[in-house]
């Protein structure tokens, strides 16, 4: 894969996944820079060599926090929108469409956009059917985002997510920690997507920006969550848990939430576009990975 010169990458909402990328940028020479919403979080951030500045709904960006984002030349957002909309986007008018030095945006958006396609497969180019109100939300945060790219030019990228998992969360820890649940609902599936393949993704479209343009991040092989807690019990040597009809399974509102929507998301364009090759082409050399990175 083709690298990029050394840059600075701000980072709003510098979390689980925004972390895998920053750490390996961090590694090449990078310089960055990322919100979290307490100051415990800032804490860790900085013991990991990022440059934190704390950053919510509540709380606009300080001055330094505006200073870093000003020279950024890649920014990434990864803050979902709440009840009152993209906390990012009100920084649009005297921020955001003032970058001089930003070669590069992304916003990491879901697939549950794409609401409920009862099992066919989705596309970039698929028709949006949103089933929540917190699905509605990101429609239109994308809606805004992509907006600026029309309107100001802004170099903005959706990355369209599926389940994420990785190292610290997955359902191998689900399993020793006695909650998992192997949940009887024949054919309905879900695909994923491991960490470390969203941090390729992303740096793959830096070094090749198309401003505009809309990626699903998916492995290849979505799955029955059944299948993936029996082949994380067998790598783990745990009892499997006992098959739970769904109409009986212990989840909250939002776990059901998911489970109202079924798709299988095609990657083909991060394959085509980004030359992507999947570390984790599907849940089982992702739950090997996991192992392995623990041993």
């Amino acid at each position: 894969m083709a690298s990029l010169n050394p840059g600075s990458l701000f980072v709003f909402g510098l979390g689980y996944s925004a972390q895998i990328l920053g750490r390996d940028l961090l590694t090449k020479g990078w310089q960055v820079a990322g919100t979290s919403r307490s100051l415990e979080g800032c804490a860790s951030l900085a013991s990991q060599g990022f440059t934190p500045f704390v950053f919510s709904p509540s709380v606009d960006l300080v001055p330094a926090a505006q200073t870093a984002l000003n020279v950024a030349t890649h920014v990434l957002i990864s803050i979902p929108p709440g009840l009152a909309g993209d906390p990012v986007l009100k920084l649009t008018d005297k921020t955001l469409v003032k970058l001089e030095t930003a070669k590069w945006l992304g916003y990491l958006s879901t697939t549950g956009v794409y609401g409920d396609w009862q099992g066919t497969e989705v596309t970039e180019q698929s028709e949006l059917r949103p089933t929540s109100d917190r699905a509605r939300r990101r429609v239109e945060a994308e809606d805004r985002w992509l907006d600026l790219f029309h309107r100001h030019q802004l170099p903005i990228h959706v990355f369209r997510l599926a389940g994420i998992y990785g190292p610290r969360s997955s359902v191998l820890d689900d399993i020793r920690a006695g909650t998992a649940q192997r949940i009887d609902k024949p054919g309905h599936c879900f695909s994923r997507i491991h960490v470390n393949d969203i941090a390729q993704v992303l740096y793959a479209s830096m070094t090749h920006p198309d401003p505009g343009a809309i990626y699903n991040l998916c492995d290849d092989e979505p799955a029955e969550p059944a299948a993936v807690v029996t082949e994380a019990c067998a790598l783990l040597g745990a009892p499997l848990p006992p098959l739970v009809p769904f109409e009986q399974a212990q989840l909250s509102e939002m776990g059901r939430s998911f489970w109202r929507d079924h798709k299988r998301v095609s990657n083909a364009k991060i394959k085509q576009d980004l030359h992507i090759k999947l570390l984790c082409p599907t849940y089982r050399e992702g739950l090997r990975s996991i192992l392995a990175e623990e041993a």
